[in-house]
């Protein structure tokens, strides 16, 4: 029978705790907390008697404990969630039990492959946008891009495109703003251990106010709007119907269109599942999934098409074979297309590669309901748990010389080697990101499409990029590259 031990705890100091390093740099704090006390560690995050214990489970196994095999034990319900609850509403990434099965249930077919598929083109028509005003403004005055604020504006703009099928720069506009305000915001409270009351007039909560009003004020016009339309052809489709009884139907199950296939954008999609279902989501919460499909749309991809692009940039002979396979895969310069990535299998090992290294969620947390004993040490109910993918990442137990570039990782028979959990960049579980096929499509039909029209010479100093952990990974640098045409 296994020995079961309380959990060490990591560094820190008397007064605070590890607080400190949680709030400063909490990536570091992850690796050296494993390094040395192993795969379970707790964490104390403030001063005596407002102290709060977080638990750190960073083993592939225990990671597979907590988000699948024992996913009942562990609910996506604590502090961080708490806080994304009040900014963004009840939308899928914070709502549980029967409330999230039943938005589940209603907009997974709207991420079916047939359905994923048919946003390729707003993605390669943004893309082309894009490297067109490339070539016609490469950069800065040394000729350089700054990639965090270039992939993070294309990424909005085709999440943008997804959702409402037109322009969107003045939408694009307001969330580039807000969103990451309050995503920033949000894991600072979680993390306090003084919380003020919200509508206390101070600066931070008078700015969160205004991102959150905007917010909303935006995603309720563009609802109502077509909500009001879409109701007005219904009227006009009854009063010429031959009998009674003729209403929208539900979204198709198989992804199609509701006639051909053809494209349709995400908010039609989202009305028509609110109408299938006699209202089952209401207009506030089509506006929380719009804030969802937003903020989890495009910091994912931007993320990683950042750092694919950083990487592929320092490292020249990597990014010839890219090049290469996109010449045999794309002859005479062609667009590429949904049926293309197949014949990507080194550009999708780079992306996967970029995403092990720099994972666009570095970590994931969930609040233990019941005891649980996880690698021999045993983690009390109601204790908040983290699981991360930026120390699973870089296990010495999974991968050898773990800082290292080196896509051959994810070849087919690499990756059957491997625990599941050893790499999850989309969480797992039944509260898997239910957006990851389109986050994979988007990515590698993107870096196809630029990187079929350009090279890219890295353009920083050499050294490392800082980086910082909110909900996402967050790059505190400019992260520089330049641009050199093929053609």
């Amino acid at each position: 029978m296994t020995e079961v031990t309380e959990v060490p705890y990591a560094a820190g100091t008397p007064l605070l705790g590890s607080m400190s390093d949680l709030l400063g740099d909490p990536l570091a704090a992850y690796l050296r907390a494993r390094r040395d006390h192993g795969d379970v560690v707790r964490f104390r995050a403030g001063p005596p008697g407002l102290r709060r214990e977080i638990y750190g489970v960073f083993s592939a196994e225990g990671i597979q404990q907590v988000l699948a095999t024992e996913a009942a034990n562990f609910r996506k319900d604590n502090a961080i969630y708490e806080e994304l609850r009040q900014a963004l509403g009840n939308g899928l990434l914070t709502s549980q039990d029967e409330d999230y099965r039943r938005q589940r249930r209603l907009i997974q077919p709207l991420f079916t492959r047939r359905r994923v598929e048919s946003y390729a083109t707003a993605v390669t028509s943004e893309a082309a946008a894009l490297a067109a005003r490339w070539r016609e403004t490469p950069g800065g005055a040394d000729g350089a891009l700054e990639l965090v604020e270039e992939m993070r504006g294309y990424a909005l703009r085709v999440v943008g495109r997804v959702l409402f099928g037109s322009d969107v720069e003045q939408t694009i506009e307001v969330v580039r703003d807000s969103l990451p305000m309050l995503n920033e915001r949000a894991r600072a409270r979680a993390l306090s251990p003084v919380k003020l009351p919200r509508d206390w007039p101070t600066p931070a909560n008078r700015r969160a106010a205004r991102a959150q009003a905007g917010l909303y004020a935006l995603c309720d016009a563009i609802i109502s709007k077509r909500m009001d339309g879409r109701e007005r052809e219904e009227r006009e489709e009854r009063e010429q119907a031959p009998g009674p009884g003729h209403a929208p139907g539900p979204v198709p199950e198989d992804g199609a269109g509701p006639e051909d296939g053809a494209a349709e954008d995400l908010l039609t999609l989202l009305i028509r599942a609110h109408n299938a279902e006699d209202g089952s989501l209401t207009r506030a919460e089509l506006r929380e999934q719009v804030l969802v499909f937003f903020l989890a749309g495009h910091d994912t991809t931007a993320t990683a098409l950042t750092f694919a692009l950083h990487l592929l940039a320092r490292h020249p002979a990597e990014q010839r074979r890219v090049h290469e396979e996109l010449d045999r895969a794309l002859p005479d310069g062609r667009t590429p297309t949904a049926a293309d990535l197949e014949a990507l299998p080194r550009l999708t090992m780079v992306l996967k590669e970029a995403m092990r290294l720099f994972p666009p969620s570095p970590a994931v947390s969930r609040l233990a309901v019941a005891e649980t004993v996880i690698g021999g040490r045993r983690i009390p109910a109601g204790a908040a748990v983290l699981v991360s993918q930026w120390v699973a990442h870089r296990h010495p137990a999974y991968w050898e010389d773990p800082e290292r570039f080196d896509p051959e990782r994810f070849t087919p028979q690499a990756e059957a080697g491997r625990p599941r959990y050893a790499y999850f960049p989309f969480g797992g579980g039944p509260r898997a990101c239910i957006g990851q096929h389109f986050s994979t499509l988007h990515s590698v039909l993107s870096l196809a499409t630029l990187l079929r029209a350009y090279e890219v010479e890295d353009a920083t100093d050499g050294g490392d990029i800082p980086l910082g952990a909110g909900i996402t990974l967050l790059a505190k640098g400019p992260v520089r590259v330049r641009v050199r045409s093929r053609t």
